[in-house]
């Protein structure tokens, strides 16, 4: 009966969190893609997003074309980091942090890198921080892995893939929250990575593609 739709108390739709153009690409209890090939601008624009995610209250600033719902409540913003090394991850912020006119990082706002970590492990990690930072800032405003592929032994394991994609969805409903996986292109250009693209193109909420732009060098 917990599954069964009630007529009576139809259920409340999401706030958008994240929208481009008025039309919503992230909302709470969802997965959002960020794609592209190498060296594309994915993680100038997830920037941008993270930008917007904790940026003061009230004030506008450069997100990139795309709308992020603020986050009024200072509830906790999570980024995991399984590609960049801890300079370059640090470096990263520090631009994150010029765009949303901050000089600190707020105290909910946490980066993780987790290079160094085995990738049976990283999972795991991810599960009891976000646990915790949940309970301690009253909610999840928004979670960013960069680098999903790279919790997984391979990319082309259809069972894991599967597993990986359930369990995020499991934890963007339990925390109501909007999670945004970064996954690479395959080589051909034409399709997500893997068995694990093919599993985000089916489930995610929503998917963008960043490309480089060969006349004016500039990502769109």
């Amino acid at each position: 009966r917990s599954c069964e739709i009630d007529f009576d108390k139809p259920p409340k739709a999401p706030e958008p969190v994240i929208t481009i153009n008025d039309v919503t690409i992230g909302s709470p209890g969802n997965l959002l893609c960020v794609s592209g090939s190498e060296g594309s601008g994915k993680t100038n624009y997830l920037g941008g997003i993270l930008s917007g995610a904790i940026k003061p209250e009230g004030i506008n600033i450069d997100t990139l074309g795309t709308a992020v719902q603020e986050n009024i409540d200072q509830k906790a913003v999570l980024l995991y980091d399984t590609e960049q090394s801890e300079y370059q991850l640090y470096k990263n912020l520090t631009y994150i942090m010029k765009r949303s006119t901050l000089e600190r990082p707020p105290a909910w706002f946490k980066a993780f890198c987790l290079v160094g970590i085995s990738r049976n492990e990283r999972m795991n990690l991810i599960l009891e921080s976000m646990d915790r930072f949940y309970y301690e800032y009253g909610g999840i405003h928004l979670m960013v892995i960069d680098g999903i592929a790279d919790l997984l032994g391979g990319v082309n394991d259809e069972e894991s893939s599967v597993k990986l994609i359930e369990e995020l969805f499991r934890l963007a409903a339990i925390y109501n929250t909007c999670i945004v996986c970064v996954l690479h292109m395959a080589p051909s250009g034409m399709k997500l990575r893997g068995h694990l693209g093919s599993e985000v193109q089916r489930k995610a909420a929503g998917i963008v593609l960043i490309e480089k732009d060969d006349n004016n060098r500039c990502s769109v």
